[in-house]
């Protein structure tokens, strides 16, 4: 019993004495640590004032450009904002009534179904077409640097003068496409002016627009994947399909969500394409989400802005809900 006591007292005891370091000896450590807190937060230290420096700039940046077009699209959409109402400065509180209107208009289930079918079916075929190509100019033959850099020529023009030549080239009269269709006894087709091809015809010209983002991303993505693993493959016997599906594809996954991402916020946000070729029409035949927005704002002879606004904070909602999916499957993905 009384050796038990002494072993515990003997054990608390040492505890104590390693915290006391012996007095000074353990003091020692202490005063250089309370040092460098002190130094860590001094008001003169040049290191804090640098790093103050670089992220004022960026502190600005997001605010102006981001922080405060939200708020004001946000408090434009709680309110009912006319002409008059920008020049007097003194718009109604209208709630969320900008928002009912919007979800039961006669436009919203069109426009939205418009969306959703521009940007999935813009999507698909713009990556598949960009892997394709990737895939291709990976092998690194002697014109691959020369054609990779003519893909990128729709890129790099202007979105108004991409989509006006779209514009002339499916014009019903004088259209290019219709004259290699009539060259070849078919009959013309009213691309932009049918209600049943004029979606399809915005969706082709933004397929080819998007085309050369896809194709640098993912080549990119295909030049960080080892060679190595592509000769054992060949060596075991490997097709170029099972090379494709079992290295290429797994290991290209981070790189396609990122670039799906990318692409379906661009998509979504699309106006000038649609806007320029048909402005929605015939109708609402090719109206998206985005272009009822623009189209309510400045489009009109009357416009309303706080619709407008709301419409557009639908867009943004949707945009961060899909942000928000890529990063829940990115950090599965790292798990396992």
């Amino acid at each position: 019993m009384t050796r038990n006591l002494l072993h515990s007292a003997a054990t608390s005891v040492e505890p104590a004495r390693r915290a006391s370091g012996g007095g000074a000896a353990g003091r020692a450590p202490a005063a250089p640590a309370r040092r460098q807190q002190r130094r860590r937060f001094f008001p003169g230290d040049p290191q804090q004032w640098s790093a103050v420096g670089f992220a004022v700039p960026l502190l600005a940046y997001l605010v102006a450009f981001y922080a405060y077009p939200l708020w004001r699209n946000i408090e434009l959409s709680l309110h009912g904002y006319t002409v008059r109402a920008f020049v007097q400065g003194d718009p109604e509180f209208v709630g969320f009534t900008n928002y009912v209107e919007v979800f039961t208009s006669d436009t919203f289930p069109v426009a939205l179904f418009n969306t959703v079918v521009f940007t999935l079916v813009s999507i698909a075929f713009q990556y598949a077409i960009g892997l394709v190509l990737a895939v291709f100019f990976r092998a690194n033959f002697r014109l691959s640097s020369v054609l990779r850099a003519l893909f990128l020529v729709p890129w790099l023009l202007p979105l108004i003068v991409s989509s006006s030549t779209w514009a002339w080239m499916l014009n019903s009269e004088n259209g290019i496409v219709n004259s290699v269709i009539e060259a070849f006894g078919g009959q013309q087709i009213n691309w932009l002016t049918s209600p049943e091809t004029a979606l399809i015809s915005v969706i082709i010209a933004n397929i080819w627009l998007g085309i050369p983002f896809n194709l640098v991303i993912l080549y990119s993505g295909l030049q960080q994947i080892p060679g190595e693993l592509y000769e054992a493959a060949s060596l075991d016997g490997a097709s170029a399909w099972q090379r494709f599906r079992h290295i290429t594809f797994p290991l290209l996954r981070p790189v396609t969500a990122i670039t799906l991402l990318l692409g379906f916020i661009y998509t979504l946000k699309v106006v000038d394409v649609v806007w320029i070729m048909t402005t929605g029409g015939p109708g609402d035949a090719s109206l998206i989400l985005a272009v009822w927005s623009y189209r309510e704002a400045f489009g009109t002879g009357q416009p309303e802005f706080s619709p407008a606004a709301a419409i557009g904070n639908l867009l943004i909602v949707l945009a961060l809900v899909f942000g928000f999916i890529h990063l829940r499957m990115q950090r599965s993905w790292e798990r396992k």
